[in-house]
């Protein structure tokens, strides 16, 4: 939507949560003293949690009056400070397997959590979509969240976690366990959320361990897509969508073009092993796995790059929705508006206008025409998104974010 000639923009990613004591009153009374030991003795991991800028995560205020000087006026929030009982943030550590830790207490945390982000959401109205975190262990309890959730507001719709090897679930391909929970999503009309990094093992402590979480995080990301498909969710739950955010968007054409391949063998190639193994699976799903993703699918396009701008049209222009990643390191912020050059000079307007704010509406049940007198006095302006970037023309810190890399300025 393009309003006195400024593009309206929602970023279809950014990360939010309470302040680790704001969460008490959200949690039922007789887990007070529990909570009291427990952040009495917590070290929070996080220097931008707990620094001076950690407040941006839970002032509403100040979210506000950053997000619109980065030219924003409506956000999709994941959650991102550490909820009660959790060791870290609940994005990417898991809780231990069904045998282990105190699985009871951490589900009262991550609905906590959800109740502070509802009345958070409610502070901004018509400008936040918050996203419910459930957990996997207890399905029947996921599912009344799921309902709880749709009913308390929550737009952004429901986070998938990750199932990553080792955490003692079943992988997202296993029908029966989860079939409960993609009913309720499609009954309840809420998108079904995957975000970057929910999905890797646990880093292992050397040096080397984060340079390896940091080169396989999106590879064991994606692998959610092809086990819901795989799984038959998309086939038995036609209108149910999925989001796949901040995992990059250059990996899908060419991950569409190698599974429609292996499903064309499995249900063509008469002798082969891929026959032998996928033809009962085949005989369940009538469409290839580009045609589930052009009916179900979305990425959260969360500072998207340059070239995978160029490849729009092979992911789906009605996909891709841009997010700014706020408040995080590798954000845009507070250089969003270069960030849109960077990426966006010279494409179409209606694209633009679609990739920046319609597909992210039309996902999240945002209302423009509510969102277009703020874009009029803070969007950026349509003739500004269309001046390239020009290298060096920024400092060289913005390049923190990866849409910006190579336009720093250099001595």
């Amino acid at each position: 939507m393009i309003v006195d000639d400024r593009y309206v923009v929602i970023s279809a990613d950014c990360h939010g949560g309470g302040a680790l004591l704001d969460y008490r009153p959200y949690l039922p009374s007789s887990y007070h003293d529990d909570f009291d030991a427990w952040a009495a003795g917590y070290e929070i991991p996080y220097d931008d949690v707990t620094g001076p800028d950690g407040s941006r995560n839970w002032d509403s205020d100040r979210r506000l009056r950053e997000l619109e000087g980065d030219g924003i006026v409506a956000e999709v929030i994941f959650p991102n400070t550490v909820p009660p009982f959790f060791p870290k943030s609940s994005l990417t550590v898991q809780p231990p397997a069904a045998d282990a830790g105190d699985l009871e207490r951490r589900w009262v945390g991550l609905q906590a959590h959800n109740r502070w982000l509802a009345d958070f959401c409610a502070q901004a109205p018509g400008r936040r979509a918050g996203i419910a975190q459930i957990m996997l262990h207890d399905i029947d309890a996921a599912v009344a969240e799921v309902h709880w959730a749709a009913a308390a507001g929550l737009d952004g719709g429901v986070l998938l976690p990750g199932v990553p090897e080792g955490s003692g679930l079943p992988q997202l391909h296993q029908i029966d366990y989860y079939e409960p929970l993609w009913a309720a999503c499609e009954e309840a009309g809420v998108p079904v959320n995957h975000h970057g990094g929910s999905a890797t093992p646990p880093m292992v402590d050397t040096d080397e361990g984060p340079v390896i979480f940091l080169l396989e995080t999106t590879w064991w990301s994606h692998r959610a897509f092809t086990h819901l498909v795989v799984s038959g969710a998309m086939e038995r739950h036609p209108g149910l969508q999925f989001v796949f955010t901040e995992q990059g968007t250059a990996w899908i054409p060419d991950e569409l073009m190698k599974l429609d391949y292996f499903f064309n063998r499995m249900r063509h190639a008469v002798g082969s092993q891929e026959h032998v193994w996928g033809s009962p699976v085949m005989a369940k799903l009538p469409l290839q796995p580009s045609e589930y993703w052009a009916r179900q699918c979305h990425v959260g396009a969360s500072f998207i790059r340059p070239p995978e701008v160029q490849l729009r049209s092979k992911v789906g222009v009605d996909k891709i929705m841009w997010g700014s990643d706020y408040p995080h390191k590798e954000a845009s912020f507070p250089y969003s508006l270069a960030a849109l050059r960077g990426s966006f000079a010279g494409v179409p307007h209606d694209e633009v206008s679609a990739m920046l704010a319609g597909n992210a509406a039309a996902m999240y049940g945002f209302d423009l025409d509510v969102l277009a007198p703020i874009a009029s006095t803070v969007g950026p302006l349509v003739t500004e998104i269309d001046v390239p970037l020009q290298p060096g023309e920024i400092p060289l810190e913005a390049e923190k974010c990866p849409a910006l890399v190579g336009f720093g300025a250099r001595d």
